[in-house]
């Protein structure tokens, strides 16, 4: 079900717009209502809980009580998965499958993000924005994750993706201290900052999502959040 949205029209007892420039009202109203997200929760049950205290004090070095994030930043991902249904799947369940042997040595938590961005530009809101999520490493405790339905090949990222990219960082740049957002494959260059917080130098994967391309469409248009810039 979505939520956000707006109650649109004019009021018939003040307001007698001609054909002509109802359409004009139309779309300065649909335009001041906040982006529609459709509620859509993965499992977020005790099992996926405890994993996630477990990460965030074997991986970081944070005993805490709740799974709990203070979102400062945003990272962009694709799925490399072809449809929506595939890619929810993929992060549905509380373990990792058995097929991602590549980072199953640091944690059995499965990954998951807080928003999945489908091919026709909906957005799905998985996990609440202050939820821990596995997404990105060295920087879990601090991010909110965006996957995008696709990949750089055979399914490029699409406008419409791009577009609620833009409209959902806005919105979450509203909500939270939102300090950078970066592609997937930028999250080394954090790596002697400070909100760097991976113990094990030797976890690293490589990662090309979403690219360069996607993200130099995407940072001039979140200019006025004043991001600060990545770290050389």
């Amino acid at each position: 079900m979505p939520f956000d949205f707006c109650n649109i029209g004019p009021n018939p007892d003040t307001v007698k717009p001609t054909a002509f420039l109802f359409p004009i009202l139309l779309v300065f109203l649909l335009s001041s209502c906040k982006t529609s997200i459709v509620q859509t929760p993965i499992i977020f049950d005790q099992e996926r809980k405890e994993l996630s205290l477990e990460y965030l004090e074997n991986r970081y070095g944070l005993d805490q009580n709740e799974a709990t994030i203070i979102p400062k930043m945003v990272v962009i991902h694709w799925t490399a998965i072809p449809t929506l249904e595939k890619s929810f799947a993929a992060f549905y369940e509380s373990k990792l499958p058995n097929f991602r042997p590549e980072i199953a040595s640091a944690s059995a938590l499965n990954v998951s993000v807080q928003y999945l961005i489908d091919r026709d530009g909906t957005i799905y809101q998985l996990l609440p924005d202050n939820t821990f999520c596995r997404h990105v490493i060295g920087l879990n405790h601090c991010s909110i994750g965006i996957e995008n339905v696709g990949n750089g090949d055979t399914h490029p990222l699409t406008d419409a993706q791009l577009k609620s990219n833009i409209k959902l960082i806005r919105q979450l740049a509203k909500k939270h201290p939102i300090e950078y957002v970066i592609g997937h494959h930028e999250y080394t260059q954090f790596e002697d900052h400070p909100l760097w917080l991976e113990k094990d130098k030797g976890y690293r994967t490589v990662k090309y999502d979403p690219g360069e391309a996607f993200m130099s469409k995407l940072r001039p248009r979140l200019k006025n959040l004043n991001l600060k810039e990545l770290p050389k």
